[in-house]
């Protein structure tokens, strides 16, 4: 049955673990990361809640495995984040790298995962 648990498994894996290190360097933004969030505006006050955000998407892909659609639920949801983070790319009119090579590469990373592992 499609979507209930990821077939392959590798590449919901692999988008775990690069929610996982994602959050590991959002908790004291590297540079990077604190000038993605101050080229879009995002409040300094907010930047904590990114961790539990990309260490809960890591849970939840990895829990995903073998909870019946836990997995495709915690794709949408970071697909719907990623395009969230590009519009406000765009809104702050921020048409570089962290639009292009981050935001946009990781919703074609989440969207071909689900796509791979759930769907086809």
């Amino acid at each position: 049955m499609s979507g209930l648990h990821p077939d392959p498994i590798w590449p919901v894996v692999v988008l775990a673990t690069i929610q996982f290190v994602d959050g590991i360097i959002s908790y004291k933004p590297v540079e990077f990361v604190a000038k993605c969030f101050e080229d879009v505006h995002f409040p300094r006050r907010w930047w904590w809640i990114m961790t539990p955000i990309k260490f809960a998407a890591a849970a939840g892909l990895i829990a995903g495995i073998w909870i019946p659609y836990l997995g495709a639920v915690t794709c949408g949801a970071l697909i719907a984040y990623f395009v969230v983070a590009i519009g406000m790319h765009i809104r702050a009119r921020d048409f570089g790298r962290n639009l292009f090579v981050n935001a946009t590469g990781m919703l074609v990373i989440c969207v071909a995962t689900l796509l791979w592992s759930f769907v086809l």
